[in-house]
């Protein structure tokens, strides 16, 4: 009987160092590493496309000398738009009948002298005036057209303007019209460019237009010598 409970003690013991001889290893051994089957692959990168080359830079052209500035072209005649700009001033004036506009264009001097388009003549700017005052309350819708405008300057100080001209207007509700040349000359004064002489030929002559202060005193017949 003792000798079968040895037995049994002695194989109780062998069986327990032997599970916990394998709870020991057990417990040092690491769990082998699992695969994600689930996990996504990321795709490969497409390789780049070959760069093309660069063509070859031209060479830079050297810079173009810069050319000087043109001389500015001289006028024919200096100083002729100044003339030009008086003779439109008296043109204005006369259109619109206006006795300042035309007076003011010409020499404020007793030595003026004009020739009418009439056949008389008026010197002295004083009279002159007077004329424009006594006639231009008379006239309405003056028309006047001028062609053939020629300047010619003499020196720095004198120039001579001739045109054609055709004026229509209404004197005393009477309808006119006439044709013609006329010469300006035009001399340089402090005052600016003014008319010192004026010269009128109408194709036809209208004594009954003749001013008052213009009329010519009739010359006598001289006397026979007696018989």
């Amino acid at each position: 009987m003792i000798k079968t409970i040895v037995v049994f003690s002695f194989a109780f013991l062998w069986l327990t160092s032997v599970c916990v001889a394998q709870n020991t290893n057990s417990s040092t051994t690491q769990p082998a590493p699992t695969t994600n089957t689930n996990r996504s692959i990321a795709p490969r990168p497409k390789p780049a496309p070959p760069q093309k080359a660069a063509p070859p830079s031209k060479p830079t052209p050297p810079p173009t000398p810069a050319k000087p500035p043109a001389p500015a072209r001289q006028p024919a005649d200096p100083g002729s738009a100044t003339v030009v700009a008086a003779f439109n001033q008296l043109l204005e004036g006369i259109r619109a009948a206006n006795v300042d506009a035309v007076t003011n264009v010409y020499w404020k001097s007793p030595r003026l002298v004009l020739f009418n388009n009439n056949g008389t003549v008026t010197k002295g700017w004083d009279q002159m005036r007077k004329n424009r005052e006594s006639s231009y309350p008379d006239l309405k819708n003056v028309k006047l057209d001028v062609r053939d405008v020629s300047v010619i300057m003499l020196g720095r100080d004198g120039a001579v303007v001739s045109c054609l001209w055709t004026q229509s207007q209404t004197y005393k509700e009477t309808p006119e019209t006439a044709t013609g040349r006329m010469t300006l000359v035009f001399r340089r004064t402090p005052q600016g460019w003014q008319a010192v002489h004026l010269h009128t030929s109408p194709d036809k002559e209208d004594p009954s237009r003749v001013l008052p202060s213009e009329q010519a005193t009739p010359t006598p017949s001289p006397t026979p010598p007696n018989q």
